[in-house]
């Protein structure tokens, strides 16, 4: 069974982090090739997982050397994007180079986080964006980066892990309507993230 929630017992000393990180970042790399999925010209699906949050808890305290103050933080910021059981979790970022370019796209990208899905067969898995803060400015603009929780049934479950079963990733956004077919080695790959 998947780990849920990284504990302050899960998190290595700095000195300790920085000898394994050439190793743990290698295998990370490798790890999410299977966990990302393109949508659209702009959007990517990076599926959360335990392993991904403990790394990602890892550079955050390397980067920002706030020691043992802030691992309280960091836990409580990304053990919610830990699937729960049944369930996966996306980090989805818009990726545009071009400042303006990017700006312009996100002006008209306002309320995404209510229109992520993922279709399997003809059921309809509705996302639910992370309820942290919310993702659409006073002004309407979609934040470039967007957290989705995919609840599933336990049928839901059992279906996705059939192997080859016909898997679709998207938005129904009127300006980003975009869709892509889960790959079968991010089909596998996620299967682990259920109980």
């Amino acid at each position: 069974m998947a780990k849920r929630e990284i504990t302050r017992a899960d998190i290595l000393d700095m000195a300790t982090y920085a000898e394994r990180r050439d190793e743990t970042r290698a295998r990370l790399v490798a790890a999410k090739r299977d966990r990302r999925v393109a949508v659209g010209p702009f959007a990517t699906f990076y599926f959360e997982n335990y392993d991904t949050m403990w790394y990602q808890i890892h550079e955050m305290l390397r980067i920002e050397r706030g020691g043992e103050a802030q691992i309280a933080d960091e836990l409580a910021a990304y053990n919610p994007l830990i699937p729960k059981g049944r369930e996966l979790v996306a980090t989805v970022m818009f990726e545009i180079d071009d400042e303006a370019h990017r700006h312009a796209v996100l002006a008209r990208l306002g309320g995404i986080e209510e229109t992520g899905f993922m279709r399997l067969g003809a059921t309809k898995i509705l996302a639910r964006p992370e309820a942290d803060i919310d993702r659409t400015s006073a002004a309407g603009k979609a934040s470039s980066v967007q957290f989705f929780h995919f609840p599933f049934s336990a049928a839901e479950v059992a279906a996705f892990k059939e192997p080859g079963a016909d898997i679709i990733l998207g938005f129904s956004h009127p300006e980003y309507s975009h869709m892509a077919v889960l790959p079968e080695p991010v089909r596998a790959a996620l299967s682990a993230d259920f109980d």
